[in-house]
């Protein structure tokens, strides 16, 4: 072989080489996913989508990062449902330091390919809740804590890891440390921030769906999913607080709408109560709306009849009372700590009472100005005080309950003497004299 020869095979083998490396560093990548505050569909859609992004750029593994009180339970399946087939490993991580994962957060850990912690974090507390008005309390039916039970623990066993303890979490809400989690083989990594877990489970074996991974992530690039606008307006709605805001909002917008059209409030509170009801999935209580209805209709009652009072009042109830129903208390749809639920009904309380109070307040003014007097109609018949001469042919001012109109007369009305309003062009009254008039000269 020639020299010329060797140097050409030579260059070749050096540029594959170098081709090779380059396509390594830039095609695998760790696609990450912050799951935070209260677990909803729409963090059920971010996970798919993370997910499908993954399989498609051949990522090396999905991050869901976890620092949640927990949240729908059916949202939560639904995230273990697309863990379980995702062909790509995932790895559930709570992070930062100082998070937790509560009730839903502890169940996506769980299900998770490899389960991590930051220092100083929790999981835990999983035991369903049955949630009032007035409070909560554990629920005991032996139907929903076995299938809750048998739930995390098949996920625990399919990933090798301690049943006994993540059975706990659902029959004596029990809480652990990242210490303890990683001792009772609950997780399989402690690690204080995103490239030290990466670092630590390079070159672990992971079996997914379909095939069975060995991970190659130490110094590997991490990039965070964007959340699509669809997501992102899902993840609006469907937050409990804000699709009852919006509920809410929407009802007493409609209620203030009917009873004073051509403001178009009518038409925000309509649009606003169907992105509240998408929100709640229409999972609405039959009675809350029964009791929201007859408000409203007593509520436009009241604005149309004369008397303000038991109409309004009545109203005004039924529809705080239906409100206060329409909030999810359905038993086993939840799970998430009874802490974040209690500021929750705190938060609803005070905006019905709020939205209330000013609704009452704005229907009562429409009524007060339906009912008063128009204002040419009110001055017929009422008696001026004359300032000016007025004659046929001479206008001139005169004063009504310590205001000045300029008024004119048929008749010869002298200054300082008493007249009465007989009608109203525009902004002139038409005024007589008052018979008998004592100061009439």
């Amino acid at each position: 072989m020639s020299r010329s020869s060797l140097l050409i095979l030579l260059g070749a083998l050096l540029l594959l080489g170098s081709l090779t490396h380059v396509g390594h560093g830039t095609d695998r990548e760790v696609i990450a996913v912050s799951l935070t505050g209260t677990i909803t569909k729409a963090s059920a859609e971010l996970v798919r989508e993370a997910v499908e992004a993954a399989e498609q750029s051949n990522a090396e593994a999905v991050l869901i990062l976890l620092d949640t009180p927990g949240g729908d339970l059916d949202a939560t399946m639904r995230i273990m449902e697309i863990m379980d087939r995702s062909t790509v490993p995932v790895i559930a991580y709570v992070h930062p330091q100082g998070a937790k994962a509560w009730s839903a957060g502890t169940f996506i850990l769980i299900s998770a390919h490899i389960a991590a912690m930051a220092p100083h974090t929790i999981i835990g507390s999983s035991q369903p809740v049955r949630y009032s008005p007035t409070g909560s309390e554990p629920i005991d039916d032996p139907k929903i804590i076995n299938a809750l039970s048998a739930l995390i623990a098949e996920r625990a066993r399919m990933h090798s890891r301690n049943e006994t303890a993540t059975t706990l979490f659902v029959t004596a809400n029990l809480n652990l440390n990242d210490e303890t989690a990683l001792r009772l083989k609950v997780i399989e990594v402690r690690a204080s921030n995103i490239g030290e877990l990466l670092a630590v489970i390079d070159n672990r074996q992971v079996a997914t769906a379909r095939v069975t991974v060995r991970l190659q992530t130490r110094s590997i690039p991490v990039s965070h999913h964007a959340t699509s606008l669809r997501v992102l307006t899902l993840s609006v709605i469907s937050d409990p607080i804000l699709s009852f805001l919006f509920l809410t909002i929407g009802l007493y917008a409609l209620i203030f709408g009917l009873a004073s059209p051509g403001h178009a409030a009518e038409i925000v509170g309509a649009f606003t109560l169907v992105v509240g009801l998408i929100g709640l999935g229409f999972d609405v209580n039959l009675g809350a709306v029964v009791l929201i209805s007859l408000g409203a209709v007593l509520m436009i009652v009241e604005a149309y009849t004369p008397g303000f009072g038991i109409f309004g009042g009545a109203g005004l109830f039924c529809v705080a009372v239906g409100s206060l129903l329409l909030v999810p208390l359905q038993r086993g749809r939840w799970l998430i700590s009874p802490e974040w639920y209690s500021f929750f009904l705190m938060l609803i309380g005070a905006v019905v009472s709020v939205l209330g109070a000013f609704t009452l307040f704005m229907v009562y003014k429409i009524v007060q100005a339906r009912r008063r007097r128009p204002i040419t109609g009110g001055l017929i018949g009422e008696t001026i005080e004359v300032v000016d001469e007025i004659t046929p042919d001479k206008p001139g001012y005169v004063k009504y309950r310590g205001e000045y109109w300029r008024a004119h007369s048929n008749s010869t009305l002298k200054a300082g003497t008493t007249g009465q309003v007989v009608g109203k062009e525009g902004p002139i009254l038409i005024v007589e004299p008052k018979w008998p008039n004592v100061n009439d000269s």
